[in-house]
């Protein structure tokens, strides 16, 4: 029999991400992948106003956190995964391959002495890899194309894809960041839609086309009949498309601001001496891309 966890979406309106509490409902375990820790670009504030949320939605029901997962290093948001680690004490974990997006990025960021390692993370996950939450199988799909390290999270019937399939009148996600690949992204996407059709397909935003509201779930059936950017079309057709389409679009606005803190695990950077907190912006690195 198919094991069915009870999935529960966050949507996070600033970032347009989906976060996702995971839980086994006969032991009450559960897993929060891809919490989202917030910043105001524009005034430098930071908050936990998501990560609350999610707490606070763990503790009405009684649930005990087990695993804190993030898919991948985002781009468009700050990971919670650190401050969610001290509030519950739970382990965290993301695709072992991070440690080829932290030398990529140790070297833009010119950060000689940090440590490259995945060290900043409780286990890092291989292709393949299996765990629980509660009774509930789990297992490690390595996914990349959007990032050099991303991963799908298969948990019982349901799979948590990140940025690779959008819903079906989303298409796909970019593939134009340093390490990414659109041709790696359609290898990940083909190994996704190879699941059961009934799976579950839980994505990691939603841009909401035509301003419908945030939707974040449908099925391996459903992406194969209806996505715009895969339904009928060859591998061929869906690079040129992607590459097409990935062209146009401007950097996230978070970039160079998420990467340094979800390289290192979602940690923000430490007090200066005069007790405040510094970001590290990098000029001209992505140079070529289109102007927001």
């Amino acid at each position: 029999m198919t094991q069915k966890p009870e999935v529960t979406g966050f949507f996070d309106p600033r970032t347009s991400s989906a976060q996702y509490v995971v839980a086994d409902p006969g032991t009450k375990k559960c897993a929060i992948i891809d919490p989202v820790y917030d910043f105001d670009e524009k005034s430098g504030q930071t908050a936990s106003g998501n990560a609350d949320r999610i707490l606070e939605f763990v503790n009405a029901n009684g649930y005990e956190v087990e695993w804190i997962l993030d898919t991948h290093p985002h781009a468009d948001h700050f990971s919670a995964a650190q401050y969610l680690k001290q509030k519950t004490g739970a382990p965290t974990a993301i695709g072992a391959k991070v440690v080829e997006v932290q030398k990529l990025w140790k070297d833009f960021y010119n950060w000689p002495d940090f440590p490259a390692d995945g060290s900043q993370w409780d286990r890092l996950f291989a292709d393949g890899d299996t765990f629980r939450i509660g009774d509930i199988d789990a297992r490690v799909m390595f996914s990349p194309g959007h990032t050099l390290a991303s991963i799908t999270y298969v948990i019982g019937d349901a799979a948590f894809v990140h940025d690779t399939l959008f819903m079906p009148d989303g298409g796909t996600a970019r593939a134009d960041f340093p390490g990414g690949s659109a041709t790696a992204l359609w290898s990940s996407i083909q190994r996704i839609l190879a699941l059961p059709d009934e799976t579950r397909i839980f994505t990691g935003h939603d841009y909401q086309p035509g301003g419908r509201e945030p939707l974040w779930e449908s099925t391996v059936a459903e992406q194969k009949a209806k996505n715009i950017h895969i339904a009928n079309k060859s591998e061929a057709e869906f690079i040129q498309l992607r590459e097409a389409r990935d062209r146009t679009l401007a950097m996230p606005k978070l970039i160079l601001h998420s990467l340094q803190i979800n390289t290192n695990g979602g940690r923000l950077p430490q007090p200066e001496a005069n007790g405040r907190r510094y970001l590290k912006i990098p000029l001209d690195l992505l140079s070529g891309a289109p102007w927001g």
